[in-house]
């Protein structure tokens, strides 16, 4: 959901980001996957690839460059529990950004992060979402 809906409804990052460990931290003593963050890494980037083609899959288009923000919370079997996000203002219109999110809710329903860890784990980071090559 959108940071602002899970504001509006109760659920606060801050909250959340005492219950669920950075996956990885510069002070790797802090960071869930401190021996395998490369292939942590190249998971957090395929996950973002798969949602991508989950988009496209179902005929969401960008028209644009559009840049935004996740923040991904993961239990430690690696369900997504809570997938954050936001745009840039005006980037999407109201239609735009409910399809996206209705997409997002079946895309999390169903993915499953390949990596376990011994506690919940959450990540973030920019994203932009390109139109596709003509």
């Amino acid at each position: 959901m959108h940071f602002n809906v899970a504001k509006n409804t109760g659920i606060h990052t801050s909250q959340l980001d005492s219950i669920y460990l950075s996956g990885i931290h510069a002070d790797t003593s802090l960071a869930v996957f401190k021996t395998n963050a490369e292939e942590y890494i190249a998971a957090y980037q395929k996950l973002l690839q798969d949602f991508g083609k989950h988009l496209k899959a179902n005929n969401f288009i960008w028209e644009k460059a559009t840049k935004g923000f996740n923040r991904i919370y993961f239990n430690k079997e690696g369900k997504i529990d809570y997938f954050l996000y936001s745009f840039r203002a005006d980037q999407l219109t109201t239609e735009q950004e409910k399809r996206f999110d209705d997409l997002l809710n079946k895309f999390v329903d169903v993915y499953q992060f390949p990596l376990k860890a011994k506690s919940n784990f959450a990540q973030c980071s920019p994203v932009t979402y390109m139109p596709e090559a003509k």
